[in-house]
């Protein structure tokens, strides 16, 4: 409110530069990861107390409709909404002098984007020992088909990990790939949203990939020490398989 929206309103006349406002506040946006991170918290604090005479008050002070709870949600609404805005922009604005900073403006907010959504998933991992902080930043996060294939371990638990998958959601960080199992939880609003149990954990390090698997187009290996331990991953599009691979390849290089 306070900068913002007075930079809009120095664009009013010239909307298709309105990409530059975006591009100088670029680093204060990174915020709404960390709001959306807290986003549980507060709506679990909000069911505890949203009966209080203290809150009830303020709304009848300031002569407000909806309640606190309604106002909460109005950044995380709002950070899907610019992106928006932006698509919409850059739509008519194609051979404009603003163009390239409302395209830049675009792609910066759906990293951003990304960036609450993957954190969101991370805040739900439960029973890992760790500080996930330590494993450097989330690159990607999603469920995929895994078979095991180990050197180690008894012959007839080999031939039954081969044929019979496991689900599992993989968080991909810079130093570390995590191994974890959704469960879906019974609840209203953030409650419901599922939690993921931490099962194992690859350091990078040790990591190899093998990009193409015989026969399917959506699996690719991720190895350890030396194929000690072998995991083939399906993913649930091909494409998903590529954008997996090239960031995996990245960590690794």
């Amino acid at each position: 409110h306070r900068i913002f929206l007075r930079e809009l309103e120095n664009y009013v006349e010239y909307p298709e530069l309105v990409g530059r406002c975006f591009l100088d506040q670029m680093e204060d946006f990174q915020i709404y990861e960390k709001y959306c991170q807290n986003k549980p918290r507060s709506e679990s604090l909000w069911r505890q107390f949203s009966d209080s005479v203290f809150f009830q008050e303020c709304q009848r002070k300031l002569d407000h409709k909806l309640s606190l709870d309604s106002y909460l949600l109005k950044p995380v609404q709002r950070i899907t909404k610019y992106q928006l805005l932006l698509k919409e922009m850059l739509k008519y604005s194609k051979n404009c002098e603003g163009a390239e900073d409302l395209q830049e403006a675009l792609t910066s907010i759906l990293g951003i984007l990304k960036a609450v959504n993957d954190s969101m998933h991370q805040i739900a991992i439960t029973g890992y020992d760790g500080n996930l902080n330590e494993l450097g930043k989330l690159l990607m996060q999603g469920s995929f088909s895994v078979w095991t294939d180990h050197k180690k371990g008894h012959s007839k638990v080999k031939d039954l990990a081969r044929f019979k998958p496991m689900q599992r959601h993989l968080f991909l960080h810079e130093k570390a790939v995590l191994f974890c199992k959704k469960r879906e939880e019974n609840g209203e609003g953030y409650e419901k949203a599922p939690s993921y149990s931490y099962k194992h954990s690859l350091n990078m390090a040790a990591v190899g990939i093998t990009e193409n698997v015989k026969g399917d187009a959506k699996k690719f290996e991720i190895w350890y020490n030396a194929r000690e331990e072998v995991y083939i991953i399906q993913a649930p599009t091909p494409e998903v398989k590529a954008t997996w691979v090239n960031e995996i390849r990245k960590v690794l290089t």
